[in-house]
């Protein structure tokens, strides 16, 4: 008996602790320990990935704490399990358990941070903006007091409601950088990233003299955890399809220049491609060579060589071909302009 009291306690504190809401965007979903709370999601986020959909509202929640409740469950959709790369449909209801909150804040005391944004606008009208992202910038924030490109436009353009990132760029990757300033061309954007309407080109300079015009890398991508947290990519015959065309720009005494095309869009794709074709990126801590990166840190390379040079969509308004062109951050010109000082080995 003092069972089926229990689990009617039980029953009914669920029940009262469940809240119904529409999420307006940019709103800080506060949630507490008395209870779960589930999203009707409006038809404007429709196509929006869940992990996106969480950590824009989750302010203060560590990305890997997200994810962990998406991996075990305690986020639902419609009552059921999902993945974060699940895209949510008008109508959706979020079940988002309680969680710790931590508290992260955009720095208002440190202005430097949006200093370093200022003057860095490629492209803008009222329905996106492409951005010159300096390298060593998060395009997000992490936990503590760490914001990221996101956090820092919203901060400075409080007006804007619908700032979102159409794409990533890793923390070291420089240059051209998507965001959306409407919802409707934030969906008309992913979908041009899912097909062949957007077309992205990397200038990065290879370990290694690569005496190829060109080549096409066509090798599937498998990404894998450590135990340690780390994310790592490696080609595999199980992993998601991939493909990077490299060419060849300019040869130096030890490493070459290339223009690289990503034709589809995984994790880490170019760095490990690089890797896989014999020739890892100069400067790649992760998948690149230590004795090689030790070598061109003493020729003033402080971080990965690869730098988002040029950005070709079609505009989800009028429809035209719209090309933004990012011009390679002045610490890597340095070290070209080192590179073309070094005899070259013409054998």
């Amino acid at each position: 008996m003092n069972l089926i009291f229990f689990q009617l306690f039980i029953d009914l504190k669920h029940q009262y602790c469940q809240c119904w809401y529409h999420v307006p965007m940019n709103e800080n979903v506060k949630l507490t320990a008395s209870g779960a709370s589930t999203v009707l999601v409006d038809q404007e986020f429709a196509d929006q990935r869940i992990d996106n959909f969480l950590m824009s509202r989750l302010k203060g929640v560590p990305r890997s704490h997200v994810y962990r409740l998406l991996r075990t469950g305690q986020v639902r959709v419609n009552g059921g399990r999902i993945q974060a790369s699940y895209r949510l449909k008008g109508g959706d209801a979020v079940r988002i358990p309680p969680h710790r909150h931590t508290d992260t804040v955009v720095p208002e005391d440190q202005p430097w941070l949006q200093q370093r944004l200022v003057g860095r606008i490629l492209y803008e009208d009222d329905w996106l903006l492409v951005l010159d992202k300096p390298a060593g910038m998060a395009v997000h924030g992490g936990t503590g007091l760490q914001a990221g490109v996101i956090e820092l436009l919203r901060q400075m353009r409080p007006d804007a409601r619908h700032l979102e990132l159409v794409h990533r760029l890793d923390r070291d990757t420089s240059g051209c950088l998507m965001i959306s300033r409407k919802r409707s061309a934030l969906r008309v954007l992913h979908q041009q990233f899912r097909g062949d309407d957007i077309s992205k080109t990397y200038i990065a300079l290879l370990d290694g003299v690569w005496r190829k015009a060109s080549q096409t890398v066509d090798a599937p991508l498998q990404k894998n955890v450590l135990q340690s947290g780390e994310r790592m990519v490696r080609v595999h015959r199980d992993g998601k399809h991939a493909v990077t065309l490299f060419r060849n720009l300019e040869c130096f005494a030890d490493s070459t220049l290339v223009e690289a095309s990503p034709v589809t869009g995984r994790t880490h794709q170019i760095r490990v491609h690089a890797q896989h074709m014999g020739y890892p990126l100069l400067g790649d801590e992760r998948y690149g060579r230590e004795v090689s990166n030790r070598l061109y840190r003493e020729r003033a390379l402080k971080r990965l060589f690869l730098h988002a040079a040029s950005l070709s969509f079609v505009h989800p308004s009028s429809h035209e071909r719209i090309s933004v062109q990012a011009p390679l951050a002045e610490d890597l010109q340095k070290v070209l302009e080192q590179m073309r000082r070094l005899p070259v080995n013409r054998k």
